[in-house]
């Protein structure tokens, strides 16, 4: 899971808006570890192998990757297949629900993703 928050928008004219997300749960190791600081890029294009901020249907919001397309949604799942829940449990979340895409780390140790 994760919360995000947006941070900001950039000079001269439309943007796109940049936003952190903060890890919580273990869904993610070993890239991702609970209380990694995350650079959140909104609007940015959705594609496999992306890491990105999702909202499941009953309002959870997660970091997952991104597998594959199915029909009109994403299929997302975790990096540690036993720990944490993804698309396996709740299917595929549609377009509108996957807003951001994770472009790295910045906190404990900057790195892109």
């Amino acid at each position: 899971m994760a919360r995000a928050a947006t941070a900001g928008r950039g000079r001269g004219g439309p943007s796109r808006r940049i936003g952190l997300a903060v890890v919580r749960g273990d869904s993610m190791r070993p890239t991702l570890r609970p209380g990694d600081r995350l650079l959140v890029v909104y609007g940015a294009r959705v594609r496999p192998g992306r890491v990105v901020v999702a909202r499941f249907a009953d309002g959870t919001l997660v970091v997952k990757r991104v597998a594959e397309r199915r029909g009109s949604g994403w299929w997302l799942r975790g990096d540690n297949p036993d720990v944490g829940v993804d698309s396996r449990h709740r299917g595929a979340v549609p377009e509108e629900e996957v807003p951001g895409v994770v472009r790295g780390r910045v906190w404990p140790w900057p790195r892109p993703l």
